[in-house]
């Protein structure tokens, strides 16, 4: 079944207004069932942790009840592997902290070239603080994908930790995520995965891919502001958090410093719950393969949902493709070979010639299409690209709540701007 955009778009309160809203890599607008999960939350059962009555109490109920969907979302092996925090960033640098304890002068840190600064710069003050060897893994240039030769080269050197993510915030490359966690468990490595970029896009499953780590931000997938990590029960079960001592020492909580944002938390589940309901609606094609990979209930749901959506996305990023392509002037970043699309999410990022990015976004904003320039925080990207003193680049993503109509209506206005 296809999705129904108009049903979907009812879904977003926000939408309800004549912009079109490219800049979702930024930041996605928050669904309906997330917005009525705060309100609830903060209506109904606001109160702190484990207080002996009924808003505490309820209050508990729910933040259990997010960590156990969000195990669901990810196929984690149980709700005690999901810790909640104020993002990918935050989380990255407070679990960045806990690992380096048993790391060393001389142990080797891999990161890439092709990340968000949020998994690079943490392991960069490990390093720094440690006295550890930071190895880059490169990407290629003209097609944006990842070297693998190179990644299997730094895994010869047997690093304690290598981070890479699943999809570049930059450039849209799906990272073969399975295939790298694999080589870096062959050589006795941690894996820690920036997951922010492909969430709103594709099915995750942490089983599947073998890994030890993997964060992502709500607000990325129709939530609020906040991030959710998974990580193997025994590593988080060993690993000591820098906490004040009163703080519980049972999972998740240990990692979950200070009073939460919990009404962030409601709203994560609010937008789980939105994708179950995508999964009701429109993923009812995908659900034999799903059942026979051994999926059932609200995982189930997940899988189904988020292959609906990946599949109608596969579609827009064609679109956005030959769209910007047909634009005398332009250059894309990254794969533009439609025969690749399923190594891609729907995020394009170029440059028109003869017009500086922050200028070109400006102009479209006031023809009414938000999109993001400059780096985006893939500060490596944009340099190894050598676009960072002339601007970086102009970022054009595409989720399901976006139509075909809204591509072509960015092509005339972009056309417009160009002549």
């Amino acid at each position: 079944m296809t999705l129904n955009t108009d049903l979907i778009r009812r879904q977003f309160p926000s939408l309800d207004r004549p912009a079109v809203f490219f800049d979702n890599p930024g930041g996605t607008q928050i669904a309906r069932h997330s917005l009525e999960r705060i309100n609830r939350y903060l209506l109904e059962t606001n109160a702190n942790h484990e207080g002996a009555f009924e808003t505490s109490r309820k209050s508990d109920e729910v933040l259990h009840e997010a960590h156990a969907a969000m195990a669901d979302f990810l196929n984690a092996a149980r709700p005690e592997e999901i810790i909640f925090g104020n993002n990918m960033t935050t989380l990255t640098l407070h679990l960045s902290r806990s690992l380096a304890r048993d790391l060393k002068a001389g142990d080797e840190i891999v990161v890439t070239r092709l990340d968000h600064d949020a998994n690079i710069s943490p392991w960069m003050l490990v390093a720094e603080d440690k006295g550890c060897q930071l190895t880059w893994v490169d990407f290629d240039v003209e097609d944006g994908t990842l070297k693998l030769d190179e990644f299997a080269k730094a895994m010869e050197r047997k690093p304690k930790i290598a981070a890479f993510g699943y999809a570049s915030n930059a450039l849209g490359t799906i990272n073969p995520v399975r295939r790298l966690t694999k080589m870096a468990k062959e050589a006795g490595a941690l894996t820690y995965i920036d997951a922010v970029q492909y969430a709103p896009h594709g099915p995750i499953d942490v089983q599947v891919i073998g890994c030890d780590f993997l964060v992502c931000s709500s607000y990325k997938f129709f939530g609020p502001h906040a991030g959710a990590l998974y990580g193997r029960y025994d590593l988080l079960s060993e690993m000591k958090p820098y906490k004040v001592r009163p703080a519980s020492n049972e999972l998740p909580y240990k990692f979950e410093t200070g009073t939460q944002n919990h009404e962030g938390i409601a709203g994560v589940l609010g937008a789980l719950e939105y994708f179950e309901w995508v999964g009701r609606e429109f993923g009812g094609e995908g659900a034999g393969a799903w059942r026979e990979a051994g999926f059932s209930g609200r995982r189930l749901i997940f899988k189904q949902a988020m292959s609906a959506l990946k599949a109608y996305e596969f579609e827009l990023a064609r679109a956005l493709i030959e769209t910007i392509q047909s634009v005398k002037g332009t250059h894309i970043y990254g794969l533009t070979d439609l025969k690749r699309l399923d190594e891609r999410v729907s995020t394009v990022s170029f440059t028109l010639e003869g017009r500086h990015p922050q200028e070109l976004a400006a102009k479209l904003g006031e023809a009414g299409f938000y999109v993001w320039d400059g780096h985006y925080y893939a500060l490596a990207v944009v340099e190894r690209l050598g676009l960072l003193e002339s601007g970086g680049m102009v970022r054009v993503g595409a989720t399901h709540y976006n139509t075909l109509e809204e591509v072509a209506r960015f092509g005339e206005a972009l056309r417009k701007i160009a002549k």
